[in-house]
């Protein structure tokens, strides 16, 4: 019998915790280091791979995915190192998906090629804007030209190349949106992923937003319209949502994403990276030691909790429901104690927020507005 994991696939994610600056609005596990010593944190991912090898020994492996941070900034040997011993843990997918983030800037484009023939096969940009005194705003590195430079490059050595672009951005107007969004997606894209900037507790944003001094973010409504708006345009150019932030031609999706998304299991290496993870019927969730010198140089870089079966049930609601297709609700009822109750699933879907087709729940174009209120309503 398989494993509820299985649903969702097995994938591996590595988190390079360095950054080159620290962006204002960025609350994830990055740093500014003015020295790294690659060779010791490439024997350190590499122990990790073999540790949790051990206990995963012939499931296949669908998806690598180097996240951060910025790992365009590890050295590609050190990716090669990587995936080498990868190769070596598990049988890997036939069309096994190795995503690697970048920043656009012109030093880190340089090596793009040297990535590709370490394994490479499809690089996320973090383009965020397509203008320089938005991207200025927003503590970045590089030039709109520069970010649109380094989009060609990438096209040319990778087979695939996703986009982020940023909205809900100080100032910016629903015109200013659709036609930056507008010409993004005349590049030929076949995924992007469309951000709202939200401020979060601890970033330099969320500080002036405290103190009053961060000004022109949009009201409720403007964001409203401006998600809306990015649907519309999406679906026109062959690229519908499939994810509530990300948007991708048929076949284009990220698979190592999906992974979450459809409650699969993955392994998370690096300082602060998280997995979920099924040994001997009981599923994980994994935590890897938070700064980089602890866990560089720590002997006992993973702490794990016990998800009980209707822990399992909730995550897989509130990831699933994220994606277009939904969440097979036998599938959440085999895990969890308490069925969802099928006069609030009536209720939701004759208000036209959830459709319930097939023993399968989606959540609606409308839903998608309010889906915290739909996980709410149907988990209580």
């Amino acid at each position: 019998m398989a494993e509820d994991w299985e649903a969702g696939g097995f994938g591996l994610y590595i988190h390079w915790p360095f950054c080159a600056a620290k962006c204002p609005y960025c609350d994830f596990n990055s740093h500014v280091s003015r020295s790294v010593d690659h060779q010791a944190w490439t024997s350190a991912y590499l122990d990790e791979i073999a540790r949790v090898g051990q206990e995963t020994e012939g499931r296949v492996l669908r998806t690598v995915f180097f996240g951060g941070g910025t790992p365009s900034l590890m050295e590609p040997s050190t990716v090669s190192a990587i995936l080498d011993l990868v190769s070596k843990t598990w049988p890997l997918a036939n069309d096994l998906e190795v995503t690697l983030e970048a920043n656009p800037t012109s030093v880190e484009a340089s090596r793009f090629s040297a990535f590709r023939s370490a394994g490479v096969n499809r690089v996320s940009m973090g383009i965020q804007a397509l203008n320089d005194p938005d991207l200025q705003a927003l503590g970045r590195m590089h030039t709109a030209q520069e970010g649109l430079a380094a989009f060609e490059i990438a096209r040319s050595t990778f087979e695939r190349v996703s986009f982020d672009l940023m909205y809900g951005r100080q100032n910016q107007s629903l015109k200013q949106w659709q036609s930056e969004l507008s010409d993004a997606l005349r590049l030929g894209l076949d995924h992007v992923s469309l951000y709202q900037l939200t401020v979060e507790a601890g970033t330099a944003f969320g500080d002036r937003y405290a103190s009053g001094k961060l000004r022109g973010l949009p009201d409720d409504d403007l964001s409203a319209d401006m998600y809306l708006l990015t649907q519309e345009l999406c679906a026109a150019a062959g690229m519908p949502r499939y994810e509530v932030s990300n948007h991708a031609k048929d076949g284009a999706e990220s698979r190592h994403n999906k992974i979450y998304w459809e409650y699969g299991d993955y392994i998370g290496i690096g300082p602060g990276a998280h997995g979920r993870l099924t040994i001997d019927g009981q599923r994980w969730s994994t935590e890897q030691t938070r700064m980089p010198d602890g866990w560089l140089n720590g002997s006992d870089r993973e702490h794990r909790n016990a998800l009980s079966r209707n822990d399992q049930a909730t995550e897989l609601l509130l990831m699933g429901l994220r994606l277009r297709d939904g969440v097979i609700l036998e599938r959440f009822n085999s895990l969890s104690d308490t069925p969802i109750n099928d006069r609030t699933l009536s209720r939701l879907s004759d208000e036209g927020y959830l459709k319930h087709r097939n023993g399968v729940i989606s959540v609606s174009n409308q839903g998608f507005m309010i889906l915290n209120e739909i996980l709410r309503q149907l988990l209580r």
